[in-house]
């Protein structure tokens, strides 16, 4: 079982930057794929990125990429989101995730343990 807690969130606005933390509960954490995904108000939840248990490899959504990055640190049980240039289309509920077997699919169905969430709001 894995508890997931992400924080930094808050409101910016566009052009500005943002970076969120999610950290993990279980000390196997360096052995999880994690992740982070994104819903808008009304919209279905939607892949942002991921990352390996290394930290060697990362995926993005292509709406994305160039803006977003996605890091870990093993030693402190944490991933990150950091985000730049940030547009009102980036306003959100942002959720980190984990799973422990993963192929690079945006199918949120990839992955097991879930964050309650934290909100990033882009003002224009």
């Amino acid at each position: 079982q894995v508890q997931l807690v992400e924080s930094g969130g808050g409101l910016v606005q566009a052009g500005g930057s943002l970076r969120l933390s999610c950290t993990a509960s279980n000390r196997a954490f360096s052995s999880y794929y994690m992740g982070w995904f994104r819903q808008a108000p009304g919209k279905e939840r939607d892949f942002v990125a991921a990352i390996s248990w290394s930290g060697a490899r990362t995926y993005y959504a292509d709406s994305v990429k160039g803006r977003l990055t996605i890091s870990r640190d093993n030693a402190k049980n944490t991933v990150y989101l950091q985000m730049n240039n940030l547009k009102p289309e980036d306003t959100a509920v942002y959720y980190c995730a984990a799973t422990t077997v993963y192929s690079g699919s945006a199918d949120e169905g990839s992955f097991y343990y879930w964050g309650q969430g934290t909100q990033v709001t882009v003002s224009s």
